[in-house]
């Protein structure tokens, strides 16, 4: 799978123009170009020797997937076939030999079936088919002085690599060979131009189409079945539609580590299921980060005889205490755009020495680029004072690289204050010398006045005063991840995921509700929490920026205490979603455990439920042991469908009283939800499928779990399909199911003879006492049957009482359920057939009209107005399509 990025050819006098924007790259009149075409004979360089090109790009433009794609296509013969042996080059493995060797030693060490390879001899003209690949030149502190660099011909000559790659692009070494150099932009000039036959330019992804071709490309090919196939085309349309409208995501997939980064988390959050491998959105950033900065250095330039390893430092660490530090203040003051004087404030305010500006001019050469990109969605999430002024402004190339360089600058420590680096500098200082002269300071002792020797065991205790307040920062990280995690303000948004998704695919449709100022930015203690886990630890410290484990075990041990504290208030279905999202993404299953282990219900109703957050559910849940239950997780209205279902099986596991109401489900969940029931570990005690079309079918198929099941007490199939065929079913398989307590098949298709099957069946049970059958077609004269059955038939203790919910008049009285009955119609009515709840409430009226009529006492006739008051007030609700208010 591959697009070509647009490359352009540039004249040397053209080489230093950078394209600032990019959408200006849509106005470059030259035509695209290929690597093979930079490699055909031109008229301007010498007879019988070889090209050195050049390719040069910003960070995240592509040039090492050029230079894979093209040793593959080379492999395969199906480009650049003239040259008969190619030889790829990682110049960041070269810059690491420490060890003299000779060209054909080095080619020898990486590819053993290479040495002594004949074309490499230097004999005649062989080396005219030979091309070498050096990927990432900026990497090398190559140096053309020829003092530095001595002169060298021979293959076999042992000398610094450095040396021998200088030579070769000197062509004094094999001069018949072609060489391709890719290199960043800030290191173009390292290579003088009179050993430079040509020079390219990578753009990347520089118009919508690209970007398409690369969309449709990866996603369709990761999604495999006919569904998932399926849907990965309709993201792919959702998409290209957010590219044309020229939005952020537009610009940020100009280069293609963003197009990478779009797919990732689009896969992440649409085809993640309980069978791929464990992936967190924390993980897929911190990949992101170490596939464009893994060995990336920040070196001092040209020209000095330090060694490479000494004079460059980490340019991920670089990152994060410039950008990282924007970032955090953005988050801080709740702001997604900064100003060009902002930048230069935070990114170089503090630069001073001639090395700190090298590095800085470097590092918005090659990087800065790559993660803040001038604003073109003008006045989103903009302060009025600064969107109405005409300076430029500058957001970050997707807005959850924000958040997550924010959350990686606090976790590393970065935010200290002054004082609290002072302490950490003097203590560490101090606790070393402490160790060398302990032993000194006990002989002393004996001999030093008192007053002298407490000063220095003063000194000597500084180190642990630093571990008191190192422990206090540790606790502040914690207390903010569970702050912002639960912001007061943004406790109505969306849940996380959606947030992320929306961002890739845009809104269509009606704009989300905003219930806060500004963007809300709920990723970041997410990101926090994900960051300390072991993974992103490890591939962090190959960036340069090391988390220790204990700095994570503090802010583990204050996270809990502050988690807990917080679940202890109510929290709304969204908030408990990103609470599970962050337990995901840390991958802390004691922790998990311990913070689950105070929570006994889960309410995530009219949530979006995705495969991936059914498998954040389940996960997140089977951290807990096997004696954990839960005591209520409502799903309603959350548009589950089977395979949801069958990830969501370990949380149900845990779960007692399980609603899937209003959810769509059909005939094929039940098979299921049957195999749920028929586990002996299943502890679910009520099970609500209200409002799902399970149909005669899928209720036939659940009842084969009764005789099985010992947990149930309570089944709801209201409004579900039931007809009276499996009406009689049910009635007949009761008696297998002893522990059934109440059953409620109201709102369906059954006649006056299944009601009253159903009815004999629950009064023969043996804990059955309540039975719901309002809104099915019944008549008057079977109503009046259904009560009659409902009293036990003889006092000598054959049969039992049992409540029949069936209107709310019992013959000429009020029945005593009519308020639950009445409360259901309304809490549901707006889902409901309207006009069948209309007939149904007007039949209820005429009951009371008539019932009214009959009463002698004053008193009665009251109670029976009160009722009818709110027989027709749902009625008007109704008619006004009025929302149920409680």
């Amino acid at each position: 799978m591959h697009v070509d990025p647009l490359i352009v050819e540039k004249k040397p006098e053209e080489r230093a123009g950078l394209v600032s924007s990019p959408f200006q790259t849509q106005a470059i009149s030259s035509p695209s170009v290929t690597v093979e075409q930079l490699f055909e004979s031109t008229g301007n360089c010498c007879e019988g020797r070889g090209l050195n090109v050049l390719l040069y790009g910003a960070v995240g433009t592509g040039k090492s997937t050029v230079v894979r794609k093209l040793v593959l296509d080379w492999c395969s013969g199906t480009t650049l076939t003239h040259f008969k042996l190619l030889v790829p080059f990682s110049c960041e493995d070269l810059s690491q030999l420490s060890k003299v060797a000779s060209l054909r030693d080095m080619v020898g060490r990486k590819y053993l079936h290479l040495t002594k390879h004949p074309l490499l001899s230097g004999e005649g003209d062989q080396a005219k088919n030979v091309l070498f690949l050096f990927n990432g030149m900026e990497k090398m502190n190559l140096d053309f002085r020829i003092g530095s660099s001595e002169l060298c011909s021979d293959p076999n000559e042992a000398l610094p690599p450095g040396v021998v790659v200088v030579n070769l692009l000197r062509k004094y070494l094999l001069p018949e060979a072609s060489i391709l150099v890719t290199t960043r932009l800030s290191a173009l000039d390292r290579i003088p131009q009179k050993y430079v036959s040509r020079y390219a330019q990578i753009f990347g992804f520089n118009d919508p189409d690209r970007q398409r071709a690369y969309f449709t490309s990866r996603l369709l090919q990761q999604s495999g079945e006919t569904a998932p196939y399926q849907e990965a085309q309709a993201l792919v349309e959702l998409l290209y539609l957010n590219l044309q409208r020229e939005s952020q995501l537009a610009a940020a997939c100009f280069l293609p580590s963003y197009c990478w980064l779009t797919c990732a988390t689009l896969h992440f959050l649409h085809f993640t299921d309980a069978k791929a491998p464990i992936r967190t959105l924390t993980g897929i950033y911190t990949s992101f980060l170490r596939l464009n900065f893994g060995g990336e250095v920040l070196g001092t330039g040209t020209g000095t005889n330090v060694p490479i390893q000494e004079q460059q430092s980490s340019l991920m660490l670089y990152v994060v205490r410039t950008v990282g530090k924007l970032a955090f203040d953005g988050v801080a003051y709740k702001r997604t755009s900064f100003s060009e004087k902002e930048l230069e404030q935070w990114i170089g305010g503090k630069t001073k020495t001639d090395e700190e500006l090298r590095q800085l001019a470097m590092f918005q050469t090659d990087v800065l680029d790559f993660f803040l990109v001038p604003c073109v969605e003008s006045g989103k999430h903009l302060p009025k004072e600064l969107s109405e002024s005409d300076e430029r402004q500058y957001v970050f190339s997707v807005p959850e690289m924000q958040e997550y360089l924010a959350a990686l600058y606090v976790v590393l420590g970065e935010n200290k204050s002054a004082l609290e680096k002072l302490t950490g500098q003097v203590s560490v200082a101090i606790g070393q010398a402490s160790e060398d002269v302990g032993a000194l300071f006990n002989i002393l002792s004996k001999f030093i006045p008192l007053r002298i020797f407490a000063v220095f065991n003063l000194i000597k205790l500084f180190p642990k005063l630093y571990e008191k307040i190192s422990t206090y920062n540790k606790g502040s990280i914690a207390r903010t991840m569970a702050a912002e995690l639960f912001r007061t303000e943004d406790s109505n948004n969306e849940d996380v995921l959606d947030q992320v998704e929306q961002t890739l695919l845009g809104v269509h449709g009606p704009q989300p509700k905003q219930y806060s100022e500004g963007k809300p930015f709920e990723l970041y203690p997410i990101f926090m929490g994900g960051l300390l886990h072991y993974g992103n630890r490890v591939l962090l410290q190959q960036l340069g920026c090391t988390i220790q484990s204990t700095t994570v075990a503090q802010i583990t041990r204050a996270l809990r205490k502050y988690l807990v504290r917080e679940l202890s208030k109510p929290q709304p279905p969204e908030e408990l979603m990103d609470l599970l999202v962050l337990l995901y993404e840390f991958q802390n299953p004691r922790l998990t455990a311990e913070v689950i282990a105070t929570i006994r219900a889960i309410p995530l109703s009219n949530i979006r439920m995705t495969p991936l957050k059914c498998f954040i559910l389940s996960s997140v849940l089977s951290c807990t042991p096997a004696s954990y239950h839960l005591e209520r997780l409502d799903l309603s209205s959350c548009l589950l469908t089977n395979d949801m279902l069958q990830i969501l099986w370990p949380a149900f596991r845990h779960t007692r009283n399980l609603n899937l109401q209003f959810n769509s489900l059909g005939p094929d969940s039940c098979i299921i939800l049957r195999d749920l029931l028929r586990n002996p570990k299943s502890a679910i005690r009520s099970l609500q499928l209200c409002d799902n079309p399970l149909q005669d079918s899928g209720v036939r198929t659940l009842l084969e779990a009764l005789p099985e099941n010992q947990s149930l007490t309570h089944l709801s199939l209201m409004h579900t399909g039931l007809g009276d065929q499996a009406a009689l079913e049910l009635a007949g398989k009761l008696q297998q199911h002893t522990g059934l307590q109440e059953l409620n098949v109201a709102y369906n298709n059954i006649r006056d003879n299944a009601a009253l099957a159903l009815v004999d069946a629950c009064r023969e049970h043996p804990s059955i006492h309540t039975l719901h059958l309002y809104l099915n077609p019944l008549s008057d004269v079977g109503k009046k049957s259904l009560y009659v059955r409902g009293v036990p038939k003889s006092q000598d203790g054959s049969g039992r009482k049992v409540r029949v919910l069936a209107s709310v008049t019992e013959g000429s009285d009020i029945s005593e359920d009519w308020h639950p009955i009445l409360r259901v119609i309304r809490e549901n009515a707006s889902s409901w057939d309207r006009q069948r709840v209309k007939q149904q409430l007007k039949i209820f009226l005429r009951d009371l009209e008539w019932g009214r009529q009959q009463q002698q006492s004053l008193w009665k006739r009251l109670h029976f107005r009160r009722v009818e008051k709110g027989v027709r007030k749902t009625l008007q609700m109704l008619e006004k399509d009025a929302p149920y208010t409680g």
